[in-house]
């Protein structure tokens, strides 16, 4: 560099200065002399562009990857490995880079500053639009990722509509997977959030405050035109599509959901990209700084808030209720009573008994007309045909309960009551008893004696109310399993009981 100078400086000062002259002065060839009155920059050192070894096997298949399909430079990897590349992360980054990325001509770089909080300071949440095959059928999937902001801790969900009860089902359901909630939560500026967006006349969705200020969440958003201000809930949409939706196949919405809770799993134990932390260990440690969930004072059990508007139907007495055209089957005890239903992910007709504990959950059907029946609804009704089992059904309790002290008791206060209908009384209690857990069970017989009535009426009445049914829902899983708050205290705003 210093010769450079030098030489140009010396012809710049003595414009007669010959390059032989200034050659001898320097002690330096003329031809040296010659490029650096001829370069009107230093003339840098520049590392000839060669490629990996490890690379160039590969070469084809990472420019089609890179250039056609439009890959992840992570994907492109994850890949090269499958098919027995040894190289480096870090030689397939420098290789795209230097031979694949082109350089910009008159552009701008835009940038930010990127910021951190706190320990269960903050929480994001968005959801993206994918249409996906489920079979050979393309159906249109939303994905939902609650991320928390310290740890990158995510928790993925999926539902096939976006109505405000689908988003508000979707973060409660996080709630209870994380096991708290954070301070404040950050969103976008979508109508289930925001009435008016614009600057002068913002407002936040009604709904959406009662809901935040249910769990003491503070709300803020993201101003339009400004997307970058929650990209820490953005950027994991791309890794879902890249390394989930885009190498995978799916049956249904189940098999879908199935393999995206799996796939969370896998997410939250890889190493972050920013942070060059494990999300579920950061976790661990945030977890403890979490706001705890409302609970019931009484019960001590976490409430739940609905916030939208539930539809209720009276059961028929073929045990049938009417939804969308079409009807759906619910279990027997709760023929002629009145049920909430609601559509949890925009798949699923979920149906709570009056005390909001579910009940019953199908597939929703498409189409008008159809009648949907589970089998099981019906499995401990009773016909008259039926009663030649009564004679067992004493024995089956007996065998049951065998641990209960007044078993025995209980079943000759049944027969003293009932008389001549004791053997069915018997058989609907045997039956009723078939749906619900021994626990629940033994304090039904503890009411019975406490109000001396042995009823199979007033045994499906309590049960049906105080106790919470063995049933399935259409994909095998538990109701309980369905949505994490399905056993809990329901809170409604007085609005809802407007007449």
């Amino acid at each position: 560099m210093e010769d450079w100078v030098t030489i140009r400086n010396l012809r710049k000062r003595n414009p007669d200065l010959g390059t032989r002259r200034i050659a001898r002065l320097l002690g330096i060839s003329r031809g040296t002399v010659r490029k650096a009155l001829v370069s009107e920059h230093y003339p840098r050192y520049q590392r000839p562009s060669t490629v990996n070894r490890s690379i160039e096997p590969w070469e084809g298949f990472i420019k089609e990857s890179y250039l056609v399909r439009n890959q992840k430079v992570s994907v492109i990897f994850e890949n090269l490995r499958s098919k027995g590349f040894t190289g480096s992360r870090i030689s397939l980054y420098r290789y795209i880079a230097d031979h694949l990325k082109p350089e910009k001509e008159n552009g701008r770089m835009v940038t930010y500053m990127p910021y951190e909080t706190l320990a269960g300071e903050q929480m994001l949440y968005d959801w993206s639009e994918y249409s996906i095959l489920f079979g050979p059928e393309l159906v249109k999937v939303y994905v939902h990722i609650t991320e928390l902001g310290f740890s990158r801790y995510a928790v993925l969900s999926a539902s096939m509509t976006i109505k405000q009860s689908d988003v508000f089902e979707v973060l409660e359901d996080a709630f209870c997977e994380l096991g708290g909630v954070a301070s404040r939560i950050q969103v976008d500026n979508a109508k289930v959030f925001v009435e008016d967006a614009s600057t002068a006349h913002f407002r936040w969705n009604r709904r959406f405050l009662e809901f935040s200020g249910f769990y003491g969440i503070h709300p803020t958003r993201s101003a339009p035109g400004h997307p970058w201000s929650k990209g820490k809930v953005e950027r994991p949409f791309a890794y879902v599509e890249d390394h989930f939706i885009t190498n995978n196949r799916f049956d249904s919405f189940e098999d879908f959901y199935r393999k995206l809770k799996t796939f969370e799993q896998q997410m939250n134990h890889r190493v972050h990209g920013t942070t060059r932390h494990v999300p579920a260990e950061r976790f661990a440690k945030e977890k403890e700084h979490l706001l705890e969930l409302p609970k019931n004072t009484s019960t001590g059990e976490p409430e739940r808030y609905v916030g939208f508007r539930e539809e209720s139907r009276k059961v028929t007495s073929d045990c049938l209720i009417a939804y969308g055209g079409n009807r759906y089957s619910v279990p027997y005890l709760y023929a002629g009573q009145d049920v909430w239903v609601r559509v949890s992910k925009g798949t699923y007709l979920v149906v709570h008994s009056k005390v909001g504990k579910p009940v019953a959950c199908h597939t929703l059907r498409a189409g008008r007309g159809h009648v949907v029946i589970d089998k099981e609804h019906y499995r401990g009704y009773i016909h008259h045909k039926d009663r030649e089992s009564a004679l067992l059904a004493g024995q089956k309790l007996k065998e049951r309960f065998f641990t209960y002290e007044k078993i025995e008791a209980f079943l000759l206060a049944v027969k003293a009551q009932k008389g001549i209908n004791s053997a069915y009384h018997l058989t609907m209690i045997q039956r009723l008893f078939e749906d619900y857990a021994d626990g629940d069970c033994i304090r039904c017989m503890d009411e019975c004696f406490r109000y001396n009535c042995f009823s199979s009426v007033f045994i499906k009445g309590f049960m049906s109310t105080r106790a919470d049914l063995l049933l399935e829902t259409p994909s095998g899983h538990r109701l309980e399993e369905l949505g994490q708050f399905s056993g809990m205290d329901v809170k409604r705003p007085l609005e809802e009981y407007r007449l």
